[in-house]
């Protein structure tokens, strides 16, 4: 918890979505005797609505703090919605949670309030500790509601300037909090993950947006084999079992996409487990890499559990993770994330897995 009551008030700037969990964060941060101001970043969507800046507008009236729309709606544009775009024309599978948070929320947003002398609160659920060695980021009390996989691109200077106050709630007591204090968004549903994609269905999203990237090419075996055709590669990610379209005498799922030859590799699933990955645009909480190989944990999707692995640093950025068994959902473009237990040590986005035979080459090059 925060240390409450303070002889001088320091100033906060909230970032508002409109739902239970900003309202609660606002609310309490004001609780303590913060002097705080509510702050909506209007985004680029789909289809445009007002419904998130008029439900945090009216938590903020109801607390009697000031309210501001910033409007971020080219910048999500640019950094967000253009990079998922590019991100499926290379083959891969983008988390675009990560760019927002990195570039717009703890980028933008947080550079407008540091200029105001405020630091920024959200409501993520994640902690934020400090101690000899510096800040650490760690995961949240309800493991349910944990979003430190989010954050780990936030290092030492902007931690220094957030606050994190419902890393130590669980979401049911978020809500019987805010409920008790008649707060209007304490019965507001969240958000869907996707959010500038008006109905969720991003194949939809990218049909309608960039159909350049649709074009059929071969279905493929291992051995190159062609067994039918696909639709486009950025409507398939690794993993997939359904839509395929080609029969076969077991099931087969997609072990890679290959933009090179605009073709979709296929196989069993014993084919789609690997023991390492690639991992660019690595970022660590601490500010530096660690200076040897060093075991960690590591999870290669939000909901993943963490996967016990070594992380080997490597030159411009990158990271080599060995896990210790192999792991069957390794997908280019999402975000790999390394904890020491409860702690973020750092993260990065996954360029591709890495083969047995890869292993040491990559090695070598750190």
């Amino acid at each position: 918890m925060l240390a409450p009551c303070m002889s001088v008030p320091q100033r906060v700037a909230v970032a508002m979505s409109g739902g239970v969990d900003s309202a609660t964060t606002a609310a309490w941060l004001l609780e303590q005797g913060y002097a705080v101001r509510g702050i909506t970043a209007r985004f680029w969507r789909e289809r445009e609505s007002d419904a998130d800046i008029a439900a945090a507008r009216a938590v903020c009236d109801h607390l009697d703090i000031a309210h501001e729309v910033v409007d971020l709606r080219d910048a999500f544009h640019e950094v967000v919605v253009r990079r998922f775009i590019r991100e499926y024309a290379r083959g891969r599978t983008p988390n675009p949670c990560i760019a927002c948070n990195r570039e717009l929320k703890f980028g933008l947003l947080l550079a407008q309030a540091a200029a105001r002398g405020e630091r920024l609160a959200t409501g993520h659920y994640a902690q934020i500790a400090s101690g000899p060695e510096g800040w650490r980021l760690l995961s949240a009390v309800d493991a349910t509601k944990d979003q430190s996989y989010f954050l780990y691109m936030l290092g030492q200077e902007q931690l220094a300037q957030v606050l994190l106050p419902l890393g130590s709630w669980r979401k049911a007591d978020v809500i019987a909090w805010a409920r008790s204090r008649g707060l209007p968004s304490a019965d507001r549903a969240e958000s869907q993950d996707v959010c500038f994609v008006a109905d969720g269905d991003y194949r939809r999203f990218i049909r309608e947006r960039a159909p350049e990237l649709l074009q059929p090419g071969p279905i493929l075996d291992e051995q190159g084999r062609v067994l039918g055709e696909h639709r486009g590669l950025a409507l398939y990610t690794v993993g997939q079992r359904e839509g395929l379209g080609i029969s076969a005498r077991e099931p087969l799922y997609v072990l890679a996409l290959d933009p090179a030859r605009n073709a979709l590799v296929v196989g069993p699933a014993s084919a789609l487990g690997h023991r390492a990955l690639l991992a660019e645009e690595v970022a660590f909480v601490s500010g530096s890499a660690p200076q040897a190989t060093v075991a960690l944990q590591a999870k290669i999707r939000y909901r993943a559990r963490p996967a016990p692995c070594r992380l080997t640093p490597l030159n411009r950025d990158r990271a080599l993770i060995e896990f210790d068994a192999p792991l069957r959902d390794i997908t280019p473009g999402q975000a790999v994330v390394m904890y020491n237990e409860d702690v973020v040590i750092g993260g990065g986005t996954i360029a591709h897995a890495v083969s047995a035979a890869e292993t040491e080459e990559v090695a070598a090059t750190c």
